[in-house]
């Protein structure tokens, strides 16, 4: 089990990069991961500072990150939030955005152009990540198990049976997949998936079997496997997970709203359960294949006969409570705050 390391030591200028320059449903999602961050971190041994970006590409400074003072901020141009952010002189920054833009150009922006330390995986590891062929194509080399696939474009035919999974090459929180069981269905699966990007992967339908994720930390130089999270899935009646296992909206505030976060939906999976040295083993190499640091997250599949498959990656980590590695690295004895602690400063000890 994972122990509470020591805090950095001193008081670190922490950056909280939030908000999104593509889209108000990915601002709102930064927003309602960031604020936990910040929140969670609030006595720990930072002086904070919040960036907002805003859709469109403007900037914004608020106190925190409540709607109310993020509304109150006035908003600057690009080139003007540029130069504040390069006058707050921070330490290091938490990027909370989930846009590809934020996944990759503005955690760049901060370590390439002004030289700040980045907690989390780089731009470049990010930008594969996000593409779940090129994930796939890379953890494959690398000895991993993968579903097998092709990708379309407009006007390709498909060339695998059914059953298979129609999902866009490149969309987060399962936007736009497709269970196709009959090729009469594939038709109207690729519409759905080309409405969220201009590829679309064709996968084979992994039979249940179970359906886990699987974090990694970086602890002392070490790969640190997490406990395992299960979901409800079921060969019936959720054969997989759509967009509405991930993240909805109340229908009352319009408040974006995390879905699967009780005991009902997913839970951790016991260590002695004999599926997890498999997928800890598939977990650790898509890690090292994929170039990533401090964390990284990966998607399983397992067949009827035990089998892990990769299905994709999701290589961020919010540090918010409700954070699926925090809730994980909770459950081995590693407490946020000293998750928060050591990544940052590992972020600190490499530099920019």
């Amino acid at each position: 089990m994972a122990t509470d390391s020591t805090e950095p030591p001193g008081r670190v200028r922490l950056l909280h990069l939030a908000g999104s320059a593509e889209s108000a449903f990915f601002a709102d999602l930064s927003r309602l991961y960031a604020a936990g961050a910040l929140a969670a971190a609030a006595d720990g041994p930072y002086e904070h500072v919040v960036a907002w970006v805003e859709p469109g590409g403007g900037w914004r400074f608020p106190a925190d990150l409540s709607r109310e003072s993020v509304a109150a901020a006035p908003v600057v141009s690009p080139a003007k939030g540029l130069a504040v952010l390069a006058s707050l002189e921070v330490d290091v920054a938490l990027p909370q955005m989930f846009c590809r833009s934020g996944m990759t150009a503005y955690r760049s922006l901060l370590a390439d152009v002004l030289g700040v330390p980045v907690v989390g995986n780089t731009a470049a590891t990010m930008a594969i990540g996000a593409h779940k062929q090129q994930a796939r194509a890379i953890v494959s080399v690398a000895g991993v198990a993968v579903p097998e696939g092709e990708v379309l474009r407009p006007g390709d035919v498909p060339t695998l049976a059914p059953p298979v999974v129609v999902k866009p090459v490149d969309a987060d929180n399962s936007h736009g997949v497709t269970l196709v069981r009959d090729p009469s269905e594939y038709d109207a699966a690729l519409a759905t998936a080309f409405e969220h990007a201009a590829e679309v992967l064709v996968e084979a339908y992994v039979e249940l079997g179970r359906e886990v994720r699987c974090g990694v930390v970086e602890q002392d130089g070490e790969l640190l496997c997490l406990p395992l999270e299960e979901y409800a899935v079921d060969t019936d009646t959720k054969p997989v997970r759509d967009a509405a296992d991930k993240i909805t909206r109340s229908a009352d505030t319009q408040e974006l709203r995390l879905m699967a976060k009780d005991a009902d939906h997913a839970w951790i999976v016991p260590l002695a359960d004999p599926v997890v040295p498999a997928v800890h083993e598939l977990a650790r190499r898509a890690h090292v294949a994929l170039g990533c640091r401090d964390h990284s997250l990966v998607d399983v599949r397992i067949d009827p006969h035990g089998t892990p498959y990769f299905l994709e990656a999701s290589l961020y980590c919010s540090f918010a409570p409700s954070s699926v590695v925090v809730m994980m690295a909770a459950a081995a004895g590693l407490s946020l705050e000293s998750l928060l602690a050591d990544q940052v400063s590992a972020a600190v000890a490499r530099g920019a």
